[in-house]
């Protein structure tokens, strides 16, 4: 019989994958919020009092991520600052002897350990994803838009690390859109699994932006994704898309052709906080939400003359 530890050198590594890096692409202009977005990344706009990149961040964390990779451009240092330790804003917290801001800042400086990579040209999401292969490595990673809040009770990543677990295949979070709006966003064609109550789909095509009359199904791409080191090679070798950029999307289509790929339709509330009505919902119903502010919030609102 072959002894104890002799075993465990013949598992397959591959079932054993765990994700403990979360990318955030954060190069994009902002062009949609301007003049707000002028002197200050989109990124780091405020949804109530915490900017919309720190929901994000929170999310991966909440996951299990432990790494915190962030894919910033020119113009983009505020991310940096508010992540990193504020010395002089916690020493005057300090000697006012305001504790409970002090904490909230020390909390966010706290909070992760973040690496930072320079995209010196908006050359695509795609090419974001790829200029952090040297720090992700050979590891499946995780890679979320800040656009996309998701408002959920578990994570909206962590339901996607929960069937990578499971699989060990790359995993796409989606939604069910209906009617023209389909349109506006990658739509999966897809396959759904046996068993899984209409929520796991494996994933046969993709195809970006679709006529209503060309899109394969009603199911979207949001902004979270679980991915293997494997994207990177297809990223390589893919050639540029609309508008000279490495689009993502292609990448994904080359990476089916390696491996198996899935699609959640994951359970939460999803705002899309890159469009202004979008941001606009997204902090009224987070105000509501909060409980030093949704009370007095929600009376102020009834009493609008609407």
């Amino acid at each position: 019989m072959m002894p104890q530890h002799n075993r465990r050198v013949t598992v397959d590594r591959r079932q054993t994958r765990t994700v403990r890096k979360a990318v955030f692409p954060a190069a994009g202009l902002g062009t949609r919020f301007l003049p707000a977005t002028k002197a200050q990344p989109k990124e780091m706009l405020p949804l109530v009092d915490k900017p919309i990149i720190q929901y994000g961040v929170e999310e991966a964390l909440a996951a299990g991520c432990n790494q915190i990779i962030i894919i910033t451009g020119r113009g983009k240092s505020a991310i940096e600052d508010h992540f990193d330790v504020s010395y002089e804003l916690e020493k005057m917290l300090e000697d006012k002897g305001k504790r409970d801001l002090l904490k909230i800042v020390r909390q966010i400086s706290d909070m992760i350990h973040v690496a930072y990579v320079r995209q010196k040209e908006a050359l695509g999401l795609g090419h974001a994803i790829l200029t952090a292969r040297e720090l992700v490595g050979n590891e499946p990673f995780a890679a979320l838009l800040a656009d996309d809040v998701i408002d959920a009770k578990v994570p909206c990543l962590k339901q996607l690390m929960n069937v990578f677990d499971e699989k060990q295949c790359s995993v796409i979070a989606t939604q069910v859109v209906e009617g023209p709006a389909i349109s506006a966003y990658g739509v999966l064609k897809a396959k759904e699994v046996a068993g899984s109550g209409g929520r796991l789909f494996e994933v046969l095509d993709l195809v970006e932006k679709p006529k209503l009359a060309d899109a394969p199904s009603n199911l979207a791409v949001i902004g979270r994704y679980v991915l293997t080191p494997t994207v990177f090679e297809t990223l390589s070798d893919i050639k540029p898309g609309a508008g000279g950029e490495l689009q993502l999307t292609d990448g994904l289509r080359a990476l089916l052709k390696r491996e198996k790929m899935y699609a959640y339709v994951y359970e939460g509330r999803r705002f899309d906080t890159g469009d202004k009505l979008g941001f606009l919902k997204a902090t009224v119903e987070l105000a509501l939400k909060r409980e030093d502010l949704g009370g007095e919030f929600r009376k102020y609102l009834k009493n609008l003359k609407l």
